[in-house]
C-alpha cells in the first residue's frame, strides 16, 4: 500500500502539480509539428524517395503544381506568372513564355509543344516550388498563390492537396473532441452510479491526453492522421481504468471506516489491475513500429506514450480528484441504467454447443470477406471532392487528360540523340500525355542553343538532367502501374543510373511496401500478445483460445467492407487488426481471471464458468462501449476517410470484440475445460462437471511416476 498511502497523503500536491504540468503540455502541444504528407513515411532507401532527395538538393526543386487558367489573354497570364514568381519559395514557372516571346503567336509553335500549353480557351503553367511537398513553406506558398488567381484558375498538384487537408482537418479536429466526449459522457452516466463521476474521469484522461500530446514535441512532428484519432483513440482505451479504480474505491468503503484508506487500498489494487491490461494494449501499438512504412511508428510511439500517461493519471490524478470532491460526487449517486443480463450466462452454458457451431461456421464468410475486402493507395480518394485541390485535378484532367505529373532524373552527360530517342520512346507509350525537358524542346524544332537560359538552369545540372512527363492514368491504379513499368524499363536502356520519380512512383513503392508490412504488424501483434498471455496465465492453450476469439472478431470487422461494398484506405487495414487485438483483448483476459480463480477453488466447470460470467459482464460492456463511443461520433462525423475509416472500424470492432467475448468465450471454456486446466498454471483443484478427471499442474510429475 506504499504508493497508495503516498498518493492519498499528497493528493494536493499532485492536483497542483498536474495542473502546472498542462502549461508546458500546452505549449509543447501547439508547437508540434504536424505532417499532412503520407507518403514521407516511406523508407528513405528506396528508389523514388532516393530521387526526390536529389532532386531538392541539386535542382532546388521540392514540389510541383501545375495551375490552370481559363479564358484568360496571354499578356494577363504572363503578367500572373510574374506574380507566382515573386511568392516566397517558388523555385521556377514554366509557361509559353519561358520558350517563346510572348509576341510570338502560339500557334507558330509544332502541334505537340502546343499542346503542352494549351487545350481550348485555357492554358497550364508548371509551378515548381524550393521546397518540399508537406513543408509549412510550401503550404504558405500554395495560400499566396490561390490568392493572387481568380475564380477561373485552378491549382493542382500533392502540395496543393496536402494544404487543402491540413486547412480541413485544423477545422474537423476540436469537433472529434467535443463528440468523443460527449458520447462517452452519455456511456459514463448510464453505466456509472453517479452522475457527476463521469466528469472527472473526462478531466483526469483530458490531462493524460495533453500530457502525451504535448510531449510529441520531442518526435520532431507527427501525421495529421495521428494527431486527428490520438486523443479519441486514448479516451477510448484508458477510461476502464477510471471506471476500476472507482469500482474498486466504491467497494473498498464498504471495507474501512476512513476514505483515505479505502483509496489507498483502491489504487493498489487498480495498479495491479491495469499495468496488466494496459500491457497487451501497449504491445498492441508497439507492433506498429514494425512497420517499413513508418508511419506505423508515427502512430505506435504516441499510442504507447498515451496508455503509460493514462495509467499514471488513473492512479494519482484522478485518486487525489476523488478524494478531494468526494462529499460533492456523493451526492449525486444513483442505481446504474444498463441492464445487468442476469439470464445470459445460464443461456451461454445451455446453448454453448449451438453457439460454438455458429462460430466455427461464420469463420467461412468472415474470412471470405476479409480477404477480398478493397483497399485503395491514392490518398486524394479519402478527401472531399469538393476541396479546392481536387476540383483543379478533375479540370486538368478535363481539358489536358492529364492525371498525374512524374518526373526523370538521368545523366546529365548521356548524348542527345540517346535522350531524343528515349523521348520519342516515351511518348510512345501508352497513356502518356506530354514529356517536357531542354531535348523535347530541340526534338519539337527548336536548337537547344536557342532555349533560355533560364529554362535550362532549371532543367540541368553538372550532373544530372531533368524531365517533366505527364500521364492520362491516375495514380494507384493497375495502367498506371504497368505504365511506370514500362517507362522504368525504357529509361533503364538508355541510362541505369536514372530515376522515375513522383507521386505515382511513390504509390506504386507503397502499394508494395503495405503489403508486406500487414503481414509482419499481424504476426508481430499476435506474437507478443500470445507471449503476454503465456507469461500471466501459465497456459500452453490460454494463448491460443484467446487470440482466437478475438481475431474471429477482427476477421468479422473487417469483412463487412466486403460485404457493405466499402473500400477501405491502405492505413485503416494495415492498423486496425493490431489496435483492435490489443485493446479489446483485455476482454477476455479479464472474464478468463476470473474463470482461473473459480476453477481454482475448487468450483465445477459448469459454476465457474457462469461466476465469471456474469461477473465479468458489466465490465465488459462498459469497457466496450466507452470504446465505441469514443470513437463511434468521429466516424461518422469526419469528412476525411482515413480518419473516418479507422474510427468507424474501432468503433465496430469494439462492439464485435465486446459481443464475442461475452458469448462465444464461456461457450469455449466449456468446451475446452479439459484441455485448459491440464495446459495451464493455476488451476489446481480444477474438475470436470460430475468431479471426475481432476487435474493438477503440480502434481502432473506425480501422476507420471
Amino acid at each position: 500500500m506504499k504508493i497508495g498511502k503516498a498518493v492519498v497523503k499528497c493528493r494536493y500536491v499532485i492536483i497542483a502539480l498536474a495542473l502546472l504540468l498542462l502549461v508546458p503540455s500546452v505549449i509543447g502541444y501547439m508547437n508540434t509539428r504536424v505532417n499532412y504528407d503520407m507518403l514521407i513515411y516511406l523508407p528513405e532507401e528506396i528508389e523514388t524517395m532516393k530521387g526526390q532527395k536529389i532532386l531538392e538538393e541539386d535542382f532546388g526543386t521540392g514540389a510541383i503544381c501545375m495551375l490552370l487558367a481559363e479564358n484568360m489573354e496571354n499578356k494577363d497570364v504572363s503578367a500572373l506568372k510574374k506574380q507566382i514568381e515573386q511568392v516566397p519559395h517558388v523555385n521556377n514557372v514554366l509557361w509559353y513564355d519561358s520558350v517563346m516571346d510572348i509576341s510570338v503567336p502560339m500557334k507558330l509553335l509544332p502541334e505537340k509543344l502546343y499542346e503542352t500549353f494549351v487545350s481550348g480557351d485555357a492554358t497550364l503553367m508548371a509551378i515548381t516550388f524550393d521546397t518540399t511537398t508537406s513543408a509549412d513553406e510550401t503550404m504558405d506558398a500554395v495560400e499566396a498563390i490561390r490568392a493572387l488567381c481568380g475564380a477561373n484558375c485552378y491549382l493542382q498538384g500533392t502540395s496543393a492537396v496536402v494544404t487543402d487537408t491540413k486547412n480541413l482537418t485544423e477545422h474537423e479536429e476540436p469537433i472529434y473532441v467535443a463528440l468523443a466526449v460527449a458520447l462517452a459522457l452519455v456511456v459514463s452516466m448510464l453505466a456509472m452510479d453517479s452522475w457527476i463521476i463521469p466528469f472527472f474521469f473526462l478531466l483526469s484522461i483530458g490531462a493524460a491526453i495533453l500530457y502525451n500530446m504535448g510531449t510529441n514535441i520531442f518526435l520532431g512532428q507527427i501525421s495529421y492522421v495521428t494527431k486527428a484519432v490520438a486523443a479519441v483513440l486514448q479516451l477510448g482505451v484508458t477510461m476502464d481504468y477510471s471506471i476500476f479504480l472507482w469500482h474498486s474505491y466504491c467497494e473498498n468503503k464498504t471495507k474501512y471506516d476512513g476514505n483515505n484508506e479505502a483509496m489507498a487500498n483502491a489504487i493498489d489494487a487498480t495498479l495491479q489491475s491495469v499495468v496488466g491490461s494496459s500491457i497487451t494494449t501497449i504491445a498492441g501499438f508497439a507492433a506498429l513500429c514494425f512497420m517499413s512504412f513508418t508511419f506505423g511508428r508515427d502512430v505506435g510511439v504516441v499510442m504507447m506514450k498515451g496508455v503509460a500517461f493514462g495509467v499514471v493519471v488513473c492512479v494519482t490524478l484522478l485518486p487525489s480528484m476523488i478524494l478531494v470532491f468526494d462529499h460533492f460526487i456523493v451526492k449525486t449517486l444513483h442505481k446504474p441504467l444498463l441492464p445487468h443480463f442476469q439470464k445470459l450466462p445460464d443461456f451461454v452454458a445451455k446453448h454453448y454447443r449451438i453457439i460454438l457451431i455458429l462460430f466455427a461456421l461464420i469463420w467461412i464468410p468472415a474470412i471470405y470477406g476479409y480477404t477480398r475486402t478493397d483497399v485503395y493507395y491514392n490518398l486524394d480518394k479519402s478527401l472531399p471532392r469538393d476541396l479546392p485541390s481536387l476540383i483543379a485535378s478533375d479540370k486538368v484532367d478535363e481539358d489536358f487528360n492529364m492525371n498525374n505529373t512524374m518526373m526523370i532524373l538521368m545523366d546529365a552527360k548521356l548524348e542527345t540523340k540517346d535522350v531524343q530517342n528515349m523521348i520519342e520512346e516515351i511518348k510512345a507509350t501508352e497513356g502518356v500525355e506530354q514529356v517536357i525537358g531542354i531535348d523535347a524542346f530541340a526534338g519539337a524544332g527548336i536548337p537547344r542553343e536557342m532555349l533560355p537560359s533560364e529554362l535550362t538552369g532549371k532543367l540541368t545540372t553538372d550532373k544530372y538532367a531533368l524531365m517533366l512527363l505527364t500521364s492520362e492514368y491516375k495514380p494507384a491504379t493497375d495502367e498506371i502501374n504497368a505504365q511506370i513499368d514500362t517507362l522504368n524499363a525504357i529509361i533503364d536502356r538508355y541510362d541505369t543510373s536514372a530515376m522515375l520519380i513522383g507521386d505515382a512512383a511513390c504509390i506504386k513503392d507503397l502499394i508494395t511496401i503495405s503489403n508486406h508490412d500487414f503481414n509482419v504488424v499481424n504476426w508481430v501483434s499476435i506474437g507478443m500478445i500470445f507471449m503476454i498471455i503465456l507469461f500471466v496465465f501459465g497456459s500452453v492453450s490460454l494463448p491460443v483460445l484467446l487470440v482466437l476469439v478475438i481475431e474471429f472478431a477482427i476477421f468479422i470487422n473487417m469483412a463487412i467492407p466486403y460485404y457493405t461494398g466499402t473500400s477501405l484506405p491502405f492505413v485503416a487495414s494495415i492498423i486496425i487488426g493490431t489496435v483492435q487485438l490489443g485493446s479489446t483483448v483485455d476482454y477476455a483476459i479479464l472474464m478468463t481471471s476470473r474463470y482461473r480463480a473459480e476453477r481454482a477453488a475448487g468450483k465445477e466447470k459448469e459454476e465457474a464458468v457462469r461466476i465469471a460470467h456474469g461477473t465479468s459482464i458489466p465490465s465488459i460492456m462498459v469497457s466496450g462501449l466507452t470504446f465505441f463511443a469514443a470513437t463511434f461520433g468521429v466516424g461518422v462525423y469526419s469528412n476525411i476517410d482515413i480518419v473516418s475509416s479507422l474510427c468507424t472500424l474501432m468503433a465496430r470492432g469494439a462492439l464485435i470484440s465486446t459481443v464475442t467475448v461475452i458469448l462465444v468465450l464461456p461457450a469455449v471454456f466449456m468446451l475446452c475445460d479439459g484441455v485448459i486446466a491440464y495446459t495451464s498454471r493455476g488451476f489446481a483443484g480444477a474438475g470436470t462437471a460430475g468431479g471426475k478427471h481432476h487435474f493438477r499442474w503440480k502434481n502432473r510429475s506425480e501422476r507420471t511416476a
